[in-house]
């Protein structure tokens, strides 16, 4: 338990607790399976959102690229799930049977090399930590190395979105071009289609999800944690103690990618197909959007900033088909303009007070919020996050 309260407050501990509840309890009971699978479309979206508060909202470094890895992760799945579904029989009507039908219809007769591993479940697996954790050591070392930071930063994590988006509509023959690799069927021989499937990979999701925070919280609560605020509230003063301050950038920047390629490839699964729609520009300043609305200082905040955005996005596009982006928009300059600290900065300053009055025992003071550390290295401690 000792261990466990080094690196959890009460208040987080109760967090956790009531993410927990809500996936696994109230959801379930509360919703259909339709709408219990579109919050599970949702919930992997919050894996992005949570390496966005370690990466953004902890580290000071504004990614609007995290479409890029959510894409990566997303497309090793599908290349699996494509395989699978292109047996030799399954295929027989095609040109070239045994190899996805897109590739058929763009006169390819043979499976691409750099496709071929993908029929292992084992190397998939391995492909979706690993591609986009190297993606992002490669575009990490050469930013954070030359010191690269800021809106400069955010701005070329853009363009690269932009870039891979082209080049996966481009090269259609080996990526399902604009519409993506679609018709994904079983897993393993599983029918991923089914209501039951769906329930399973709901849970499923959920318990990385629930993995994900707790993984997340010890990295925040570790000495790493805390170079990483010190990083974005003073950097010079982290270099001048004799901290390899690129080092740490490039670490959170890889981790954030590696949770952004994880809620992609459980996207895939749970939704049965992949495009670039999910990669360029767009939906990785939703994302960014997403973890604002919650509070980029909280990763419980982000999951929950997502489920209402995507809620909301729902909600204005059923009912307001012409003026759901403009309801978006509007959601974020009132966070941007009233909280500033998202839907975690509301608790922390009404609700919080409330909360410890009963997880506190008699006679002790209530533990102090720690999601913004005392500034390092004597700091002033006025100073603000980086924008």
């Amino acid at each position: 338990m000792t261990n466990l309260k080094s690196f959890m407050s009460r208040q987080e501990m109760l967090g956790l607790l009531v993410v927990a509840a809500v996936l696994f309890v109230v959801m379930p009971l509360a919703m259909d399976i339709f709408r219990l699978n579109l919050f599970g479309k949702y919930l992997t979206y919050a894996f992005v959102a949570i390496g966005l508060v370690l990466c953004w909202g902890k580290g000071g470094i504004l990614s609007l690229g995290q479409g890029v890895f959510f894409g990566l992760g997303g497309y090793c799945m599908a290349m699996y799930l494509k395989l699978e579904a292109s047996t030799p029989e399954a295929t027989a009507i095609q040109s070239t049977p045994g190899i996805p039908d897109f590739m058929d219809w763009n006169q390819i007769t043979a499976l691409p090399w750099f496709w071929q591993p993908f029929n292992s479940l084992t190397f998939t697996i391995v492909a979706i930590i690993a591609v986009p954790a190297l993606f992002a050591f490669i575009i990490g070392t050469a930013m954070f190395k030359r010191r690269v930071g800021g809106v400069y930063f955010a701005i070329i994590t853009q363009a690269i979105a932009a870039i891979l988006t082209i080049l996966i509509i481009g090269q259609q023959g080996y990526t399902g071009g604009v519409n993506g690799i679609t018709d994904l069927r079983t897993l393993k021989g599983w029918d991923i289609r089914t209501d039951e499937a769906k329930y399973i990979l709901y849970y499923v999701n959920g318990g990385l999800l629930i993995a994900v925070l707790l993984l997340s919280q010890i990295v925040l609560k570790s000495k790493l944690g805390r170079l990483l605020v010190a990083v974005r509230d003073q950097e010079d003063r982290v270099r001048f103690s004799g901290y390899d301050v690129s080092n740490i950038k490039i670490f959170v920047f890889c981790f954030a990618a590696v949770l952004s390629a994880i809620g992609g490839a459980m996207f895939t699964l749970q939704v049965g197909f992949m495009s670039p729609s999910f990669v360029g520009i767009v939906p990785s300043i939703e994302m960014v959007i997403f973890c604002a609305v919650g509070g980029r200082l909280s990763i419980f905040g982000a999951v929950y900033g997502t489920l209402l955005v995507n809620w909301a996005k729902t909600t204005f596009s059923e009912t307001f088909p012409e003026l759901w982006l403009f309801g978006l928009g509007a959601m974020f300059i009132a966070v941007v303009l009233v909280f500033p600290n998202g839907l975690s900065g509301l608790y922390r300053s009404y609700l919080a007070p409330i909360v410890d009055r009963f997880i506190v025992p008699k006679g002790r003071k209530a533990e102090p919020d720690k999601s913004t550390p005392a500034a390092p290295f004597g700091a002033d401690t006025t100073a603000k996050p980086a924008e």
